[in-house]
């Protein structure tokens, strides 16, 4: 590799703040916060706002919208009207 073209890859710890889950992984991304991680070492913080431990796909309580419904709730009451006057 060449000397001073790659970024820094380093160990960084990633902060979920809606339910303070957090986890280390390899990063290249750049950070000015720092946290003392469980091994006692500090590392790099970066603080996101949904991580797999809370969003919604991944915990489960995501909700199913039923779009053909309510296209044909639309249908059924607008008919097929397409919005344009009918030529006389």
């Amino acid at each position: 590799m060449k000397e001073g073209i790659h970024p820094n890859y380093r160990e960084v710890v990633f902060l979920d703040l809606s339910n303070d889950f957090s986890f280390k992984t390899r990063s290249t991304i750049q950070t000015k916060e720092t946290i003392k991680w469980q091994d006692g070492n500090e590392y790099p913080l970066v603080k996101i706002e949904v991580s797999s431990e809370s969003h919604p796909f991944y915990t489960g309580t995501q909700k199913i919208m039923d779009t053909a419904g309510r296209v044909e709730k639309f249908r059924q009451k607008f008919g097929n009207r397409t919005g344009k006057t009918a030529a006389k």
